[in-house]
């Protein structure tokens, strides 16, 4: 299987991370006009368990280091599977969340606060359960970006000031994403092998935990997803009869297209966690809240209503999010 044997690639291969898990939300915004985001999320999921099983069986299955996708899958013990499946449906619930926080509050907004948290969290859990890295110097990095999300949330009130709407909505389901987004990647991590060229038996390879990882994103979305379509949290009730009445060819490929994206970032992070090690790895992948705030303010312009006295607060979340992401590549490196 294709395996990362330098520093160097696994920096790259997380920063490719970045961009797709900063960028896939797009596909929402681009189908949110024409239906339910409940209805878009379906395609999405799709999309990730294609993708997956796609590298499982190219990547995963070629080359003479570690173990074959089937033979993986076949010699794998329980723990190692149910820790991947549980892996994928906390990473459900927190994802579905966070959808719905960009339905209500948009991209720069949603990302920053509820990745952000993620990414804190995220990198201490991953640290404790394998530490890689400087400590101080991987959490300060953290807490510089902690600061960059309460400078996103500030601006968020600051842009909702004069409206009525309310802002604690869409920052609380944020902020709820966050805090569960950031425990999802230890039970993947948890499920694999430590050694990717000379496997121990009975844990799994990376290729094989994101198929499963996957699954248990999909199993799980007939009770989550099902759930908002009919008692949403933000927008209309929808059903399965306008999934299949509803969505054009154009829609639905969209909505796949995003999973491709997203499952891209994923798979990348995972095959790099060896060497970059799991806490730098997602929380070098995280960083997609700094693309999506590029995103968020740049292109759909969602912090136009922003007071011009205030508008300094998008800049210097922009600094601290790239001296975060900076420091926490240099703790590696110590």
């Amino acid at each position: 299987m294709f395996i990362i044997e330098s520093y160097t690639i696994a920096v790259l291969f997380c920063f490719i991370t970045m961009i797709c898990w900063g960028s896939w939300a797009n596909t929402q915004k681009l189908s949110s006009k024409k239906w339910p985001f409940q209805l878009f999320y379906w395609d999405y999921v799709i999309g990730i368990v294609l993708i997956t099983i796609f590298l499982a069986f190219s990547l995963g299955s070629f080359g003479e280091n570690g173990r074959s996708f089937i033979d993986d899958i076949q010699q794998a013990n329980s723990g190692s599977i149910i820790s991947a499946l549980i892996g994928g449906v906390i990473f459900n619930f927190a994802n579905l969340l966070l959808v719905i926080a960009i339905e209500i509050a948009g991209m720069a907004i949603a990302f920053p606060i509820g990745i952000g948290i993620a990414l804190v969290l995220g990198v201490f859990t991953n640290y404790i359960n394998q530490p890689e890295g400087d400590p101080l110097i991987l959490f300060i990095g953290v807490l510089l970006v902690t600061i960059a999300i309460i400078i996103d949330g500030i601006a968020y009130k600051k842009i909702l000031q004069n409206s009525n709407q309310n802002p604690l909505k869409g920052i609380l389901i944020s902020v709820t994403a966050g805090i569960a987004m950031g425990f999802f990647y230890k039970y993947v991590a948890e499920s694999m092998v430590t050694d990717f060229i000379n496997p121990e038996p009975k844990k799994i390879t990376p290729y094989t935990a994101l198929v499963i990882f996957s699954f248990g994103i999909l199993i799980s979305s007939f009770l989550f997803n099902t759930y908002n379509m009919y008692k949403p949290l933000s927008g209309n009730k929808t059903n399965y009869k306008e999934y299949l009445t509803l969505g054009t060819t154009k829609l639905h490929l969209i909505g796949i297209f995003g999973g491709v994206i997203w499952g891209i970032g994923m798979s990348f992070n995972i095959i790099a966690s060896e060497q970059a090690g799991p806490a730098i790895a997602y929380g070098l992948g995280q960083g997609a809240t700094m693309v999506a705030a590029i995103w968020g303010v740049f292109i759909w312009r969602e912090f136009k209503d922003l007071p011009k006295q205030n508008f300094w607060l998008i800049p210097l979340m922009f600094l601290l999010f790239l001296s975060g992401l900076g420091t926490i590549i240099i703790a590696r490196l110590v």
